[in-house]
């Protein structure tokens, strides 16, 4: 029988990349997105179906999984892929962002965990991957003290859960990506701005600059990410935590060789 993957935030990037990849290697594939109505590339393959889901609504949560076991009778990995980031001065951040980073990077993740749970209780095992960020076992950039949150809190959920999932067979695993030359992130983050104050115009400008014009070897190519979910998934790989990429391994190692409060001073004086 085929095993089958269920994968969220699959309408572009590195979902789509993923499901397209696993369909490809006669993987049944169980994609969410947000607007299912509107992809046309995923429903070319005959062993991918579509679901409807937000990983902040309950309900969808809830359905979307419900469907996925109805249809394809067991899932085998699921891979937590959505997610979203907001950058800014936290001063400015309003209160419905604090709580959409939250509720998107980290609750999200929970939803779903929770509600494949049972099933993988039931069937003796199963497997979570969740794609975090090398922003979450480390800090790179300013004015992203939101997303560096969530990222964190992601690692710390996934590494708590280890103690209680792995006697019920149940396998957790983190990659932690850096930017990669098909991510949209920038296109999709939420600016915490003021008009009135420009005590933080500097870092502003900087991080935006950065963004807009990355260096392009600092960016991986993302089939090397999809590469490593596809190792974990097939058990070639069995590592707990992935890190991918030049920059990720990078930044990690300098962070691991020095005293924090000179890791911290290094990286902001690339801001100054």
């Amino acid at each position: 029988m085929n095993k089958t993957i269920f994968i969220t935030g699959t309408s572009s990037g590195l979902g789509k990349r993923t499901a397209l990849h696993f369909a490809k290697l006669g993987w049944n594939v169980a994609a969410t997105l947000r607007t299912p109505e509107k992809e046309t590339e995923l429903t070319q393959h005959k062993n991918i179906k579509l679901f409807k889901l937000d990983v902040t609504n309950l309900d969808q949560v809830q359905e979307s999984i419900a469907q996925a076991i109805a249809h394809f009778g067991k899932i085998d990995v699921v891979v937590n892929n959505a997610g979203m980031g907001s950058y800014g001065p936290l001063e400015f951040a309003k209160e419905e962002t604090i709580d959409w980073q939250y509720q998107v990077n980290v609750r999200g993740p929970i939803n779903i965990i929770r509600g494949f749970l049972p099933h993988f209780r039931e069937n003796g095992g199963g497997m979570f991957i969740n794609i975090s960020s090398f922003m979450g076992v480390t800090t790179a950039v300013p004015l992203g003290s939101l997303y560096n949150m969530s990222k964190f809190a992601l690692e710390g959920l996934i590494e708590g859960l280890y103690y209680e999932l792995k006697p019920l067979n149940i396998e957790l695993r983190l990659i932690e990506q850096g930017g990669s030359t098909e991510n949209n992130f920038r296109e999709s983050v939420i600016w915490n701005k003021s008009d009135e104050v420009d005590a933080y115009d500097h870092l502003i400008q900087k991080l935006t600059a950065l963004m807009a014009n990355p260096n392009p070897e600092m960016l991986d190519d993302p089939q090397v990410i999809v590469d490593a979910i596809d190792n974990l998934a097939t058990g070639k790989s069995r590592q707990f935590r992935t890190l991918v990429g030049a920059t990720a391994n990078n930044l990690l190692q300098l962070r691991g060789s020095i005293p924090i409060d000179e890791y911290l001073k290094t990286m902001a004086a690339y801001y100054n």
